[in-house]
């Protein structure tokens, strides 16, 4: 067995896992994730800081977010 790239890894992850999305919610052909995945080390302990800081409060900003589609179902939209 031939090992696959990582890319090609999360794309089959992406694919699938946006028709299950899709189905659940009755949204065909709705985009669910981002284009491409970036990659980032982490070099020292502000870099670290930061990055803890986005995952913890990037959340609360969701409902915000353009790409919310619940968003617009709740608005109407």
């Amino acid at each position: 067995m031939k090992p696959k790239p990582v890319g090609r890894l999360i794309g089959a992850f992406k694919t699938v896992s946006t028709k299950q999305i899709n189905q659940i919610r009755n949204t065909p052909g709705i985009s669910v994730w981002q284009r491409n995945y970036w990659e980032h080390i982490i070099r020292d302990e502000e870099s670290l800081k930061n990055i803890r800081n986005y995952i913890i409060n990037n959340p609360t900003k969701w409902d915000e977010n353009a790409n919310n589609i619940s968003r617009f179902v709740k608005n109407g939209k």
